[in-house]
């Protein structure tokens, strides 16, 4: 799950790296992925270097010159570091200073004074699914990690029971509901309208949020029970700032990237002129870096001045909180190479040659060609614009809600079972100090919820419309 740019570059990747056959081309994939898990789970290998010796070894199945394996494994990695790398310090940055100057503390006392018990998960969902409608996965994650940390670890709750619900709220909204660039992209190649789909992506997301997210979590928690990790919660500073910021400037603070991606979303979609002055001004400020950026400027004075911090302490917050993220950026760069691989290794059009001969209802071949492609290539995106492309031609004679309808199966199908060659399969683990079985048990598990019962309301919606 990363940005737009990020996805449409790695679709767009080098070319081929082989003319393996469909079937050579499955083995591949799956003798690839066997790897990764087999060298982090019985082997007990770090990740990175999982993710890195499974590439290779998809590349000699798929039959493909090593030099070629490489070079898109190393393009993956770029490009997933240069989009998600600088927003994960970006936020990083952010989380410290809200935990130093007790911004953290305030924002996380209010919550469990005001919601407490059985309440929680169903707070945590909707501030998840409100921070996460005009923000990238990625960078709903940094804003929201800190705050569920430290709910989890101060409410003495499990980890999953606060955490899967606002993972759900992201996720949903990430994959069902524009200005989200998959759905965008869904809604132009199909020729859908966006008020449409909007409003009926809504009515998918409330009800598909709650069961993947609330009610899941109650079952996720008892598989896999798991207090807050340490090593990801910022301790305490040394020495207690001398004030803490206020609820409201914290708040402001963390929805500050929030509202900058809303009004350039909608300025795309009231204006739609790329030659405005306003749009060319939104584009810029509302982009998820200047965005996260702005925050974090905003934050020095908002967080960190009105703790008290002098200007060293705040260049020590800011070094200090880079460092625990740099096994982060590995990991999260290696699955996106592995993803690369797999795209260029011609995955996505082996799935899209042998759907055609799928004799099955639009609605549910859509679906079923986003899971298809997502399943390969980890890339909810690039699943989207496939089986967009793909079902376009069935999409000429249908109606308005029809076509908003196809979105949203698609949508529903480009978020099925993330697993190891999702870069943001291991962003969860990692933020959440999982085992690779856990993340599959409860991060995975909640993705193919997501699928499938938005497919299915999707098509009682099909039913009534």
């Amino acid at each position: 799950m990363t940005s737009l740019s990020v996805e449409t570059l790695a679709a767009a990747g080098s070319g081929p790296i082989t003319s393996a056959g469909n079937t050579q081309l499955g083995i591949a994939v799956l003798a690839g992925i066997a790897v990764i898990v087999l060298l982090i789970t019985r082997l007990r290998m770090h990740a990175f270097l999982a993710l890195t010796l499974g590439t290779l070894a998809l590349g000699t199945f798929a039959g493909a010159p090593a030099a070629k394996t490489i070079a898109s494994f190393t393009a993956g990695l770029g490009s997933t570091v240069a989009g998600v790398g600088v927003l994960i310090a970006l936020g990083a940055i952010l989380g410290k200073l809200l935990a130093d100057s007790g911004g953290a503390d305030e924002i996380v006392d209010t919550i469990l004074a005001r919601a407490e018990g059985r309440a929680m998960p169903w707070a945590m969902v909707l501030i998840a699914s409100v921070i996460g409608l005009p923000l990238f996965f990625e960078v709903g994650i940094v804003l929201l990690i800190p705050v569920v940390l430290l709910v989890a670890k101060r409410g003495n709750y499990s980890l999953m029971r606060i955490g899967i619900p606002a993972l759900a709220g992201l996720s949903v909204m990430h994959g069902l509901v524009p200005p989200h660039p998959g759905p965008l992209v869904a809604i132009d190649a199909l020729h859908a309208n966006l008020g449409v789909t909007l409003a009926l992506g809504v009515l998918v997301a409330v009800p598909t949020v709650v069961i993947a997210g609330p009610l899941f979590s109650r079952y996720a928690a008892r598989w896999v029970d798991i207090p807050a990790p340490e090593h990801m919660i910022a301790p305490r500073p040394a020495v207690e700032p001398e004030h803490r910021p206020r609820f409201g400037a914290t708040v402001f603070t963390i929805l500050l990237p929030v509202v900058l991606m809303l009004v350039k979303a909608l300025v795309d979609i009231v204006v739609n002129d790329p030659a405005n002055a306003v749009q060319r001004v939104t584009d810029v400020a509302g982009s998820p870096m200047i965005a996260l950026l702005a925050a974090v400027l905003v934050g020095m004075f908002t967080l960190g001045r009105a703790a008290g911090f002098t200007r060293a302490r705040l260049s020590v917050t800011v070094e200090k909180s880079l460092g625990p993220i740099a096994g982060i950026l590995l990991i999260v760069g290696a699955g996106g190479g592995f993803k690369q691989t797999l795209i260029d290794a011609g995955v996505g059009r082996m799935i899209l040659d042998l759907s055609q001969s799928w004799a099955i209802p639009t609605l549910l071949l859509a679906w079923l060609i986003a899971v298809a492609i997502r399943l390969a290539t980890g890339s909810a995106t690039v699943a989207t614009i496939s089986a967009a492309g793909l079902v376009a031609p069935l999409a000429a004679g249908m109606s308005t809600s029809g076509t908003a309808l196809l979105v949203l199966a698609i949508g529903a199908g480009s978020l099925f079972f993330s697993h190891v060659n999702d870069a943001g399969f291991w962003l969860v683990k990692e933020y959440f100090g999982m085992t690779v079985g856990q993340t599959v048990k409860t991060w995975s598990l909640m993705e193919t919820i997501i699928s499938v019962v938005g497919l299915g309301f999707v098509l009682l919606l099909s039913l009534v419309l």
